[in-house]
């Protein structure tokens, strides 16, 4: 599925008066649900049409997998880790130079690990929300397109699959029925202040208001009965008895429906304490009692059934490597025959038509910046976690239309260093790709790669010119849960990175947290919050694509799925999945020296504008000075704005 061609659409303001034409913001800066998604949908669709896509492995891959492959070598021999811009000859890239001979095994590994674990198949990526741009949620504007999914739409795929669909046999849970023993696993979440779980589900019950039950029941005592049939009273039409025969109806299609909740939530919860149950003999060392667990567990999860079947599929696999002691081989640099960029890039695609997360972070951050760089001659945006850069083809086409020319736009593009002997090469890429966009909406436009450690980049690095008049911008989007914490290395390379930003000074710091609790050291806890948060993830595709779409099989297979099963499988710098609470990133960067700023209501507000076109599930939300953004009172992201407080 490739994106709509629209080779006409990217014009500079000079080639197309009308776009520039207006000083008012409203319409001048139109929102980036109409003219801004040109210059996505351009970026992208020449990204997809290059050449070589289809040979590559997706930059979205966690660079991560390279830094944990050598810490763990090193750990073996007893040495230290080498400087982040030593890269050793055996992990240069599959793809410049394969070996169809070189096929490791592991003795004692099973099936399932031999084909979804083998090293061809190893694919981490850093975060389901990286780096797309909403690029497809915009019809009308570039053509339709059967991915083209607003909430009214998948309402429809959603009613056309369960009419299709033969209905589930009610089949024999778990043949060894497991009893919780008097534990009750929901207890551990509890309500924050604002109502929102903090790990845990909300639970809606939808149900005839009742008034209705009041207004019928009531037309019903209007009629007389004769003979069993129903008369109607001549102060009540038909109109009157079909609607109470409806009424009728509806009720028992309600308990019809209410008995095949209870008998899913039966199978649910039987699932979830499997795989708790499971977890616990994994984390005390019984492997026989652990393995037995598992056997159950895999005669009722599956990567094509409902989302607890999915979720319990994945949780499997991840405690199956645990077990075989192969996690290493979950963050593993990738092969020639993991899923090509294309196919990530669909997937990708399938995600933000759906789901408003990214489309909002995107919002917010272009708005920020180009508020705080209003009257600015020259912006320089230092992006920790470029990736591909889909966050800056909007806010370059934003400034292309500003009343009086746009500024001089420098992007200092930060990545983990790419396996291979040029580790810089693909945001080198990602430079040239914003370049051509910039050169043709006459934007003046510069830009730098670095490629290494985070933790090791010096504040020299960075290229900041003070005698320069420019507004400096740091943005982080979701990536210093990548960052090992205290808990792996004694000095936490998410406090280097903090310290050099404030000494950056930036005008502001936009930072994205993805919000998670299941980063504790003890396994189970680890698993159990894990178990809740992934869920979630898993519940909210299933309400809004249809079970058999292949994107959605593959977002499942190599983002969320593979993000769950590191949670799970890996320990110490394998374990590249460590994200915290956005509070306990609050009381971090107030250490470290920050203080929060307030993100402005006009943004706010026109963030939350988007959320209509979306499934009525999806929260949008504030918490003091924080955008939250979620599901099902889940929060999954949390948005912020700081300022270095200077001594």
């Amino acid at each position: 599925m490739e994106p709509p061609s629209s080779p006409n659409i990217l014009q500079s303001p000079t080639e197309n008066p009308s776009l520039g034409s207006s000083s008012d913001e409203d319409t001048a800066y139109n929102s980036e649900t109409n003219d801004f998604s040109h210059a996505v949908l351009k970026y992208i669709h020449d990204i997809l049409m290059e050449d070589d896509l289809g040979d590559k492995t997706c930059m979205l891959q966690d660079c991560l997998a390279l830094q944990a492959a050598e810490k763990s070598l090193y750990d073996v021999l007893g040495e230290e880790s080498p400087p982040s811009d030593h890269f050793p000859p055996c992990l240069a890239q599959i793809n410049e130079s394969p070996d169809e001979n070189f096929s490791p095994t592991r003795s004692g590994q099973s099936s399932v690990l031999q084909s979804f674990y083998s090293p061809e198949n190893v694919f981490v990526i850093p975060d389901v929300h990286t780096e797309m741009q909403s690029f497809r949620q915009f019809n009308g504007v570039t053509g339709n397109s059967d991915k083209l999914l607003p909430y009214s739409h998948s309402e429809n795929f959603s009613s056309m699959r369960k009419a299709s669909d033969p209905p589930e046999p009610e089949e024999e849970v778990v043949a060894d029925r497991i009893q919780s023993s008097g534990k009750n696993y929901s207890s551990n979440y509890q309500y924050d202040s604002n109502g929102y779980l903090e790990e845990g589900r909300s639970k809606k019950q939808h149900s005839i208001s009742d008034s209705t039950h009041l207004e019928l029941l009531d037309d019903a005592f209007l009629h007389s009965i004769e003979n069993g049939v129903p008369i109607p009273c001549p102060l009540h039409d038909i109109s009157r008895i079909a609607a109470y025969n409806k009424f009728l109806h509806d009720e028992q299609l309600a308990a019809s429906r209410v008995r095949m909740r209870t008998l899913a939530n039966k199978r649910e919860a039987d699932l979830w304490t499997q795989l708790i149950l499971c977890a616990e003999a994994a984390g005390s060392g019984d492997r026989k009692t652990a393995s037995a667990r598992l056997k159950q567990i895999r005669q009722h999860s599956s990567p094509f059934g409902d989302a607890n079947q999915r979720l319990a599929h994945y949780f499997a696999n991840g405690l199956e490597a645990r077990l075989a002691g192969t996690g290493m081989l979950l963050s593993g640099p990738v092969t020639q025959n993991s899923s090509t960029a294309a196919e990530i890039l669909k997937a990708y695609e399938l995600y933000v038509t759906i789901c408003p997360f990214r489309k909002m972070t995107n919002l917010c951050g272009s708005r920020t910046i180009a508020r705080v760089a209003d009257k600015a001659a020259s912006v320089h945006i230092i992006d920790f976690g470029i990736s591909y850069g889909f966050q800056w083809p909007c806010f370059i086409y934003r400034q292309s239309l500003r009343p009086g020319g746009p500024p001089r736009i420098r992007i200092t593009g930060i990545e983990l260093p790419q396996p291979g002997f040029r580790p810089a090469e693909r945001i080198e890429e990602t430079g040239r790709r914003l370049k051509r966009l910039a050169d043709r909406m006459n934007v003046p436009f510069e830009y730098d790669a670095i490629a290494q450690k985070w933790e090791t980049i010096q504040y020299e690095d960075l290229k900041i010119d003070r005698d320069r008049d420019e507004v400096i911008v740091v943005n982080c989007m979701y990536r210093l849960k990548n960052l090992p914490d205290d808990t792996v290395v004694q000095n936490s390379p998410r406090d280097a990175v903090l310290k050099l930003i404030k000494r950056i000074n930036p005008d502001v710091f936009l930072h994205g947290v993805r919000n998670g609790s299941f980063n504790a050291p003890f396994f189970v806890t680890r698993f159990r919050e894990a178990l809740f948060h992934y869920s979630a993830y898993f519940d909210m595709l299933e309400a809004n694509a249809p079970r058999e779409d292949q994107e959605r099989l593959v977002f499942e297979r190599e983002m969320i799925g593979r993000d769950a099963m590191n949670v799970v499988a890996c320990e110490g710098a394998e374990r590249i999945e460590r994200p915290e609470t956005y509070k306990q990133w609050r009381m971090r960067s107030l250490r470290m020296g920050f203080r929060q700023i307030p993100l402005h209501q006009s943004v706010i507000k026109k963030v939350k504008s988007i959320k209509p076109d979306y499934h009525k599930d999806f929260i949008v939300d504030e918490d003091g000075q924080w955008l939250l953004l979620g599901w099902k009172g889940k929060i999954f992201h949390a948005i912020s704005a700081w300022k270095p407080v200077q001594e």
